[in-house]
């Protein structure tokens, strides 16, 4: 395999362009996406302490998750912010705020940003929640020191990224497989990907150095599940970049090339109920840190 150089700008707009992309996909899987992701979302909250009245601060929203669950708890006298680096995300999430919240809930802006130049006041915010979105950041620390500058002092960061893909099915195992029948090249030295903050003491090492204190990494597990092996292929099809679905067709003649995605359907097999639903427990790492007092 081969190794190219890795270029911070073309990383981000490719980013920009896939979640836009697939954004669609990500709306038509968020009920079952769910099933697992919910109890992160409620997991980061309790390590938050969130509580009515807060300024609460979403980063890596996706299509509003854990938003819209925070701004439930946080009610009408609190005030949430929600970022995403995809525009077509934000208009998402902003429909589903408007279309789901009520006047018991805190109101909820989104914004299209990027984490590492976070641009909102400086100590406006409780809490700093991000659910499986930091991992992307170019540079750790520059993240880690803009989320820093929004918290108030003795504010709290409360974050899941994944831990190593071997114990992330719910993500890697399709993902194993393309990367294998496709040849995909060795992502360059640098390079972000899902699974860049799944060393807990190199990360906890960067929250250190930028200024949080109280650092803590514990493990959660994702309770994913699927109906059977179809949905997850389902969900491949659905929520994978369309760069992949385009090499796909090109090294196979047709990106619904049924060696693929019977591939894909196979490699969850071993996870496979005597019911025949198809459990992905998912390891995530929770990280909790607070800024000085």
């Amino acid at each position: 395999m081969t190794t190219t150089e890795f270029e911070p700008g073309r990383f981000k707009a490719t980013q920009r362009a896939n979640w836009n992309a697939m954004s669609g996909g990500w709306l038509t899987w968020q009920d079952k996406f769910e099933r697992g992701g919910a109890a992160i979302s409620a997991r980061l909250i309790a390590e938050a302490g969130l509580r009515p009245g807060q300024r609460v601060l979403d980063i890596g929203t996706g299509i509003g998750e854990p938003a819209l669950r925070v701004a439930r708890v946080v009610g009408p006298t609190g005030r949430v912010t929600a970022i995403d680096l995809a525009e077509e995300m934000v208009a998402i999430a902003t429909a589903r705020a408007a279309d789901e919240l009520g006047e018991a809930d805190a109101p909820v802006e989104v914004r299209q940003g990027d984490v590492e130049s976070l641009d909102l006041p400086e100590g406006g915010y409780d809490a700093v929640l991000s659910r499986w979105g930091l991992m992307f950041a170019v540079d750790h620390i520059a993240a880690f020191r803009a989320v820093a500058a929004v918290l108030r002092p003795g504010g709290t960061l409360a974050a899941s990224v994944w831990g190593e893909p071997a114990g992330a099915p719910m993500i890697s195992r399709g993902f194993r497989v393309l990367a294998e029948r496709l040849a995909l090249p060795t992502p360059p030295p640098g390079e972000p990907s899902p699974y860049s903050m799944s060393d807990a003491e190199r990360t906890e090492l960067e929250l250190r150095a930028a200024g949080f204190t109280d650092v803590e990494i514990t493990e959660a597990i994702a309770p994913f599940w699927l109906t059977d092996t179809a949905e997850y292929v389902e969900f491949y099809r659905t929520c994978s970049p369309p760069g992949l679905l385009a090499m796909i067709e090109e090294r196979f003649g047709n990106a619904d090339d049924p060696d693929t995605w019977a591939a894909i359907a196979r490699s969850v097999t071993e996870f496979r109920d005597p019911d025949g639903v198809i459990r992905l427990p998912s390891r995530t790492l929770v990280i909790r840190a607070t800024t000085p007092s």
